[in-house]
């Protein structure tokens, strides 16, 4: 191509012509298997269904291989018989069920659906060949008819005694015999014994292993999502690689990323207006968890219930907020009922998928057609999380608040936390230590006491006048003014100016040294009002356990608090309004607004409607002020009333620490204390918030007929777990809770959790999982290619104690997944899917891994694990229509715009568009498989998007530092080793060289394009390189962060 053939923004056009991957040439364009991507997506079903029946049944047909019910048959009726002959009764026809075994041997007026090596006498055969399209089944109206390939599937298997076997997936799983193979010398582990044996069996031999640099590509990215280094090529060439990679911290991000998809984690709401909220410590408390190694069964408990767990500690806690995932909304004007149901729906959807590998969403609404899923069931599943604290509308939005939350805890805080609390727990221990100093103090105390009440003479104790000392929280306008500046004072120095129309006050509320009341004891407050320009009323309230139910008024009925025109304890007419002009003593027996010994007063509030007022000192007029404020309780004075001698021990116990709270020489300690105690607060409120699970008294569920949440005539239901899989009670308590149900699903009773759980582990691994589907281990998914090996997986993670990285392990060392990707004439033949296994699979990387990978290489990516999510580069404008609140996309700064991609901020309904062009799900549902696409938005992304033309900078940068012209190989050898960890071509250095030398010609002669391309990111520009240079070289490493191999995992 020439230079001026070339498009002129890039200089670019022809990246793609240099040799891309090792072995044969990829046909298919872009991305490596992209050819076959999306007729996998849609069809793989349906052909991992076909070739595992043909192969066997041609066999069949001269008696070499029998045909099996579950591998040969199921597959078939699933398909063109379960819809109106299966698990679901309200579609069932004749009342003939052919889903279970019962149903295909009985009788049909006398004579059997399948007679057992006779097909010329059963009604199934007679019925699917019949001569009479009226009579034959399927009917001619449906749109699944029987070819002659599954009816003589059908044929045979009857005739060789129709041998009826339970579906593969819903018995427990046992560990099958290791297969013998004619070539032992292949196998590494028994896995390979199983593919090994398999491939024997059709005639093929497995691809040799890759050589050692795709096997280290191949497993950091699997392991830890970014690309290899030399280092690491050499670390598997010395065999020590796959420990480091477990061990890294990278490889809990990695496998953080696939739960996160399965669990729909994301940074907003869903619905509506797709509001912010505070999750992000669940995705690192999935990240530290896989680090660590949890166990999965244990991880499923704390996953379902960590918050039930007796005792549970703060990682449980964060890990119960699984169940806060949902999408939720803040739409005003839903119906909440409507909102709680979807809600429940959605935790029932999310939870089959990833324990029971089942599409249960079909029961909410009816019977499931295909599966031995009820409505019971999933209404049933539903029930037990109906517990969960929650509303069914969100009203009360603010700064990403959705209640319930709690406070994240770490170890570097719990470590602070506990030295923080072990401070005040040493200041309150010398506070309460036995001292004779004490005692006498408060010997005098008691008989200053003791006079007092024997004169029987009240005095003021003032509660406030100068300031506010008390603690707790102030609001309103607090406009102190002073006798100086001429406003009316009528004790200290300053009073409390207070003006305005319509109902206006300043109060506190939540004070530490709170009013307690005694017998015969009045609040009072003074009141100035100005002559001119008096308040219509003026109202005294007084704040007891969270409430300002208890309300005096003076003057015309203005203000509404309590209710105008009501004579109660939230609004007591006192008579009418003090005079003006002068200082007014407002007092108040407690009595009257319902005050009493028992209820301290932590509140008041000065009220008043309109006109302008100074108010002054407020307190309590009390024959004992010593006991008036502070901790002073009913039983104190009791106690301080009894006479010494005749106090019980709890009496004088609860005396001798009342003193100690206000001893005079205790005042430094008890300063001491109040000091460490607002640290411990102020720490702890520094703390991040997140959704929280909190458990409540459970809500009646019932089944939903249609699943239509306004029919409340279905049957209620307790909590249970689908019957088919295990008719019994899971809780030993009256109802069975979220512990109960985590328990039973990592149990021997449900199959399901670690065949679904290792699946997918081999779909991370192969690209595609044993099992085809692994949403859906069902009759409609795709019977696995391997099922003993699923099963074998399946005992041994069980038996390894649940060990996800000791089956990783075992994975990653087989001959299996060592073999090479390369493509072979015999497979694309036989086996263009590679069911088989007789190759590794290549495929696009996921979203987070192209980006991750160019940071990587370029040298930006900052490697800090975990924290709040982040927002790097993103075109302006893409959340204009994000409302509800208008929101915009406010990007990061320093080391946030080179985060992994993991943390970046994960907006459902407008997801960052360059993850969107990488297929990256939006998280509204489950995803256990991504969509893999290759469209010319992705090249685009790679071209264009500013973090990719940065990281290419960034990469530039060493090579353009050698001396010009003459080590411009060595420099694009190094960008080669970056990037690839192997050397360049001799037709990719030549394609380079040209490049490069073209590039400094342009950028030479075209500034502005040279200032344009460095001015992309927010990397400052060394001082130390010529423009010119850097953009060239920035041209070649965009080349190499384009090529597919860079982007592709082989």
């Amino acid at each position: 191509m020439s230079s001026a053939a070339r498009p002129p923004a890039t200089g670019l056009g022809r990246c793609r012509s240099t040799r891309e991957v090792d072995g044969p040439p990829l046909r298919e364009g872009l991305w490596p298997d992209s050819r076959l991507s999306a007729i996998i997506t849609h069809k793989s079903s349906h052909l991992a269904i076909f070739h595992s029946l043909l192969l066997p049944l041609l066999a069949a047909s001269t008696g070499d291989v029998p045909v099996t019910f579950d591998r040969d048959v199921r597959p078939i009726l699933s398909d063109k018989c379960f819809e109106c002959h299966g698990p679901d009764t309200n579609k069932r026809k004749a009342k003939l069920r052919l889903d279970r075994e019962e149903g295909l041997f009985s009788l049909r007026d006398g004579r059997p659906v399948v007679a057992p090596g006779s097909s010329a006498t059963s009604e199934l055969y007679a019925r699917i060949t019949h001569s009479d399209l009226d009579s034959r089944m399927p009917p001619a109206e449906f749109r699944h008819s029987l070819n002659e390939f599954e009816i003589d599937t059908i044929r045979t298997w009857i005739d060789q005694g129709a041998v009826y076997e339970g579906h593969w997936a819903w018995s427990k799983p046992m560990r099958p015999d290791v297969p013998a193979v004619a070539d032992a010398s292949w196998i590494r582990n028994p896995i390979d014994a199983f593919v090994l044996a398999r491939l024997e069996a059709e005639g093929l031999s497995p691809s040799p292993v890759a050589d050692a640099r795709t096997l280290a590509r191949r497993l950091t990215v699997d392991l830890t999502g970014l690309p290899a280094n030399a280092d690491q090529v050499e670390a598997f060439e010395r065999g020590g690689l796959v420990e480091a990679l477990l061990a890294s911290p990278h490889y809990g991000e990695r496998m953080a990323q696939h739960w996160l998809d399965l669990v729909r984690y994301a940074d907003t709401v869903g619905y509506h207006g797709d509001q912010e909220w505070r999750m992000w410590p669940y995705r690192d408390h999935v990240i530290h968890s896989f680090n660590a190694n949890q166990p999965f069964d244990e991880f499923t408990i704390e996953q379902i219930a960590g918050d039930l767990i007796h005792e549970s500690t703060n990682e449980q806690q964060v890990a119960a907020s699984y169940n806060r995932l949902n999408m939720i909304t803040f739409e005003g004007g839903s119906q909440a009922k409507e909102f709680l149901l979807k809600y429940a729906s959605d935790r029932v959807r999310n939870l089959s998928t990833i324990w029971l590998g089942a599409t249960m969403n079909c029961a909410e609404c009816h019977e499931h057609k295909f599966d031995p899923y009820s409505m019971e069931d999933f209404y049933r599943l539903s029930a037990f999380f109906a517990d969960i604290k929650e509303e069914g509308v969100y009203t009360r939005f603010q700064e990403g608040s959705v209640p319930p939350e709690r406070r994240v805890v770490g170890p570097e805080q719990e470590t602070r936390l506990a030295e923080l609390t072990a401070t005040i727990a040493s200041l309150q221990a010398e506070l309460e230590r036995d001292d004779p100093g004490i005692a006498t103090e408060q010997a005098s105390w008691e008989a200053r006491i003791a006079k007092q009440r024997k004169k029987n003479k009240a005095m003021d104790a003032p509660w406030i006048d100068d300031e506010q000392s008390n603690g707790g929280t102030d609001e309103g306008a607090w406009n102190f003014v002073t006798a100086a500046a001429g406003a009316p004072v009528r004790s200290g120095e300053r009073s409390r100016r207070q003006t305005g129309s319509g109902t206006v006050q300043h109060f506190f509320h939540g004070a530490e040294r709170r009013i307690v009341l005694g017998t015969g004891d009045k609040l009072f407050a003074w009141v100035h009002l100005d002559q001119e320009n008096p308040p219509e009323q003026v109202m005294l309230q007084f704040h007891v356990n969270g409430t300002w139910e208890h309300r005096a008024v003076w003057g015309k009925d203005k203000i509404s608090f309590g209710g105008i025109g009501t004579d109660t304890n939230a609004h007591r007419q006192k008579g009418v309004l003090p005079p003006t002009g002068v200082w007014v003593r407002l007092e108040v027996d407690p009595s009257e607004v319902g005050l009493s010994a028992e209820h301290p007063v932590d509140g008041i509030a000065f009220t008043q409607f309109g006109g302008l007022a100074h108010w002054d000192v407020a307190g309590l007029h009390t024959v004992v002020p010593s006991l008036a404020f502070g901790s002073t309780t009913s039983p104190t004075r009791e106690a301080v009333f009894t006479p010494a001698e005749a106090r019980t021990d709890d009496q004088s116990a609860l005396l001798r620490m009342h003193f100690r709270t206000i001893a005079p020489s205790l005042a430094s300690v008890r300063a001491s204390i109040a000091e460490a105690t607002a640290a411990h607060a102020a720490y702890e409120e520094s703390l991040p918030l997140m959704l929280a699970t909190v458990a409540v008294e459970p809500r009646e569920v019932r089944v939903l007929p249609r699943g239509n949440w306004m029919d409340d005539s279905g049957e209620v239901v307790q909590p249970g777990v689908p019957s088919f899989l295990f008719d019994g009670d899971v809780g030993e308590g009256e109802r069975a809770d979220r512990l109960d149900l985590a328990g039973w699903l990592v149990s021997d009773a449900n199959p399901l959790a670690a065949r679904a759980f290792v699946n997918r582990i081999w779909k991370l691994l192969f690209g595609e999982g044993l099992a085809r589907d692994p949403n859906d281990l069902g009759n409609q998914g795709a019977r696995p290619t391997h099922p003993e090996l699923l099963d074998w997986l399946a005992v041994e993670f069980i038996e390894s104690g649940w060990d996800v990285k000791a089956l990783l392990r075992t994975i990653v060392s087989s001959n299996t997944y060592r073999q090479s990707s390369d493509t072979r004439p015999d497979l694309v033949e036989r086996d263009p899917y590679n069911e088989f296994l007789a190759r590794q699979t290549r495929w696009r990387h996921d979203a987070e891994f192209v980006r991750d990978g160019a940071l990587a290489v370029s040298g930006l990516l900052a490697p800090t694990i975990g924290g709040p999510s982040v927002k790097p580069y993103q075109p302006a404008g893409h959340w204009r229509e994000l409302n509800f609140p208008m929101r915009t996309w406010k990007q990061g700064e320093g080391d946030q715009l080179y985060r992994r991609s993991l943390y970046t901020f994960w907006c459902r309904t407008f997801l960052h568009p360059a993850m969107d062009a990488f297929d990256a799900p939006n998280r509204e549902n489950a995803c256990a498989k991504r969509n893999r696409s290759n469209t010319p938005q992705q090249a685009l992304v790679l071209l264009n998007d500013p973090g990719f033309v940065e990281a290419a900078r960034a990469l530039a940068e060493a090579p353009a530092r050698l001396a010009p012209h003459q080590a411009d190989e060595e420099g694009i050898g190094w960008i080669w080793s970056r990037a690839l960890a192997r050397k360049a071509g001799a037709e990719e250095l030549s394609v380079a060289l040209a490049l490069l030398q073209e590039e400094r010609i342009r950028f030479g002669a075209d500034p502005e394009a040279t200032r344009a391309l460095l001015a992309v990111g927010m990397r400052p520009l060394p001082d130390d390189l010529t423009s010119t240079e850097l953009a060239a070289w920035t041209q070649v490493s965009r080349l190499v962060l384009n090529l597919h191999e860079t982007v592709t995992r082989n």
